[in-house]
Formats: structure tokens, sequence, C-alpha cells
């Protein structure tokens, strides 16, 4: 029977790829840079620019431009949860986190710094307004959104879709609107092997397995290898069979099951979903 993949829709997107030599004294990289625990992160012009820079080469794919959050988590907030204090954030930044997407850095320690300094800098930017009613927004999704259906706020509600209790910590107001009006916008177009070391978005799948009595069993894929299949139906019900028993299996790329939210909700009602999904920063 194959492994489950552990739940959670939002896990961090790669932060830092190999970067190009910057300066002679980098010119040795490959492990990951020591992390001095008492640096102070620089705030001169210059290394504020460098850091964007920096960031924009290697984070904005998919932590946006501005650090507003895509396949990656927003980092324009005023604290990271994963990084309480600055040396926390240089160790992440260096180190990666084990088990997700993000690797160690193979940059080196200033550039390091350089970037760090520039994450925190996007926490200090005033936080844009949003538009529509986080209350109004909240009746809307247990009831003509009908999210709960699919998605967990607080422990309360379906398993189908992602965990929804903490998104607005992790996600932007964009990356939110977008995700209700094109649910597919963010999902890769091929499909490649599941990976246990890797979330979704990337790692999503819908898939249609035929039995050879006939039966079709329908949902999202939790687990594969050579052998075998894990799938959980929108009722929640998990399904594991092996390959060998279907007739056929059909691998949706780029489908999601989520309805866009354009046809169904008025614009000012998604406003209102969307202020409270962004209201969602606590457990």
């Amino acid at each position: 029977m194959p492994r489950r993949l552990a739940p959670g829709l939002f896990a961090l997107c790669v932060l830092f790829a190999p970067a190009a030599p910057l300066s002679a004294q980098d010119s040795h990289r490959g492990a990951p840079a020591a992390v001095d625990a008492g640096l102070v992160l620089p705030r001169t012009p210059a290394d504020l620019a460098a850091g964007a820079q920096l960031f924009q080469v290697h984070c904005a794919l998919c932590h946006g431009a501005k650090g507003e959050g895509g396949k990656g988590p927003t980092l324009a907030v005023p604290a990271l949860p994963r990084a309480a204090d600055d040396p926390a954030l240089l160790r992440l930044i260096a180190q990666g986190i084990g088990g997700t997407e993000m690797p160690a850095s193979k940059l080196g320690a200033a550039e390091i710094a350089q970037v760090a300094a520039f994450v925190r800098a996007l926490g200090r930017l005033p936080v844009e307004p949003v538009p529509g009613d986080p209350a109004r927004g909240a009746h809307l999704f247990a009831t003509k959104g009908g999210c709960t259906a699919c998605h967990t706020v607080a422990g309360r509600g379906g398993a189908f879709g992602p965990d929804l209790t903490r998104i607005g910590q992790r996600r932007s107001a964009g990356y939110l609107r977008r995700a209700l009006l094109e649910p597919a916008a963010d999902l890769p177009q091929s499909a490649t092997p599941y990976r246990s070391d890797v979330s979704l978005p990337e790692n999503f799948l819908f898939v249609r397995a035929v039995l050879r009595d006939g039966r079709t069993l329908a949902g999202v894929r939790l687990n594969e290898d050579a052998f075998s299949l894990q799938l959980r139906e929108a009722s929640g019900r998990i399904h594991s069979v092996f390959k060998a028993d279907l007739a056929a299996l059909h691998k949706d790329r780029g489908f999601s099951p989520m309805p866009a939210y354009g046809d169904l909700l008025a614009p000012a009602e998604i406003d209102d979903v969307v202020a409270f999904l962004v209201s969602l920063r606590r457990p």
C-alpha cells in the first residue's frame, strides 16, 4: 500500500536556485553557506538594491515580484511563521526546509544576508487595502459558495481540497482572487511523477481510474508509484488500487475540480470571499 501524502496544499516553493558568482569571494560555492548567528542584516541602499535584484532572479517566480505570494507563500508580512527573528531567516534561506520544495541555498553568505534584508523590508511595506467584508465573505464561503464541502477552516469542513485555516498568512489577496476566478491557473499543465517531498499545486493531479468491472474512481491523487495509486474522492473517501487491476488510468493535467466562481458569485461577493480568506491568519 503506498504512503500517504501529508495534507496541505500550500507547501513552500523553491526560494533559491543556484546563482552565478557575483564576486571572487563567492567563487567556491557548493555547500550551503555558513551563517553567523550574530550577523546583523545589512540596511544600506546598495545592499537592499542587491537583495532586491537577487530576489527577482531567484524568488519572484514563486513568491511574487513584491513578495505578494504565488505558488510560494507571501513574504510581504511583518512576521514570517518560520522565521521569527533574523538569525532564523538566515538559517532558513541557507539551509532550506527539509521535506519541502525549498532546498539549501547556493548563494554566498553575504548575498543571503542581502536577500534576507530585502525580505524584511518587504514586511515593512504598507498593507494594501482589501475591498469586501470578511463577515459577509465567511457567510458566502459556508453557504452560497459551498466551499466547506471541500475545504477545512479551523477544523471544520471537507478534506478534498486544501486546508485554508491560515491561508491569509500564506497567500496574497491577488493570488486568492485568481484562485477563485481561475482555479487551474497555477496547476501544472504536464504531469510529473509523484514526489513525496513536493506538495500541491506542483504535485496536484486529478485522476480517473477505470476498474475492469466498468466503475470509475475519480479524485485527487494522494500518492502514486509504479504499481499502485491512492486517490481521494470529493466525498472524502480514499481508494487504493493496483494499476494492474485497472482497465484505464486517465490523468487530467491542468484540470481543477473547483468551479470558477466568477460564474457563481457577483463581483462584490468575490470581494467579500477574498476579504474573508485574507483574514484567516490564525489557527
